[in-house]
């Protein structure tokens, strides 16, 4: 790993104004962006603002020492969350949001086995349509938390028979433990006026409320129900209290 000593001046002031510090009560978030992201959408170029945020429990607020550290932390290891910004979503009146669970399975692989794929990018589209939006990417919520190592396992218990919370509740883990409370605090300082979000999720919008977010409604997320996941589909209806709409299986 490069032991960076010192960082030039130049590219201080180049980085002084893209870096936010956000206080928490376990330490600090830093909050890089906007950077202009050309985003390849079924086709079609759209732009969006790019922001990630990385957590420390550093409370400094010293620029140069905090990007010096940096560099001997070894960050590649370790996945930090973003968020993907379109349109003028701090000020205008109605804005989307997402808060998307990181699958490495469905959103890089494609893989039918969930709708998380299918979502991903569907609510890319539903944001730009709309005009203002934000999507937040969570890196620590692979398999509702459990991480992907332990994905893995769950799906080979999910092969043999176990329904998707019983495969986390055998590997010692709770159905969800998934926590937003980082992309909320990411969420207030990029916009104050309420949002509508996009979910079947209860859990979702009881996080954004209990954390004294306006919330203008919900927008519910369905297609890509196949043979693969119509169980997994009914499975986050009957056991994890997804919201059913209609006949169509909920996809969250």
């Amino acid at each position: 790993m490069t032991d960076i000593k010192f960082v030039p001046k130049e590219a201080l002031l180049v980085l002084k104004d893209k870096i936010k510090l956000i206080p928490t009560e376990e330490g600090s978030i830093y909050l890089v962006g906007p950077i202009r992201l050309p985003i390849n959408l079924f086709g079609e170029t759209i732009i969006f603002q790019w922001y990630c945020w990385l957590n420390s429990k550093d409370e400094g607020h010293d620029l140069k020492q905090i990007i010096e550290n940096l560099s001997s932390a070894n960050l590649a290891e370790y996945q930090q969350s973003s968020v993907l910004v379109y349109g003028d979503f701090e000020h205008s009146e109605e804005a989307l949001i997402r808060m998307h669970s990181i699958c490495h399975t469905g959103d890089i692989f494609g893989s039918k086995r969930c709708d998380c794929g299918y979502q991903l990018k569907q609510s890319l589209q539903m944001i730009a349509d709309h005009g203002s939006g934000a999507l937040f990417y969570l890196a620590n919520h692979e398999g509702r938390g459990i991480g992907l190592f332990s994905k893995a396992m769950a799906y080979i218990l999910q092969e043999n028979g176990y329904d998707t919370v019983e495969a986390n509740e055998e590997l010692g883990f709770v159905d969800d433990s998934r926590n937003y409370s980082d992309a909320i605090q990411v969420l207030r300082v990029l916009r104050s006026k309420p949002v509508k979000l996009m979910t079947n999720n209860p859990k979702k919008l009881v996080a954004l409320k209990e954390a004294g977010m306006m919330v203008s409604g919900r927008t519910p997320l369905w297609g890509d129900v196949s043979e693969f996941n119509e169980e997994y589909l009914q499975t986050k209806i009957k056991r994890s209290g997804h919201l059913e709409e209609e006949v169509t299986c909920p996809n969250d």
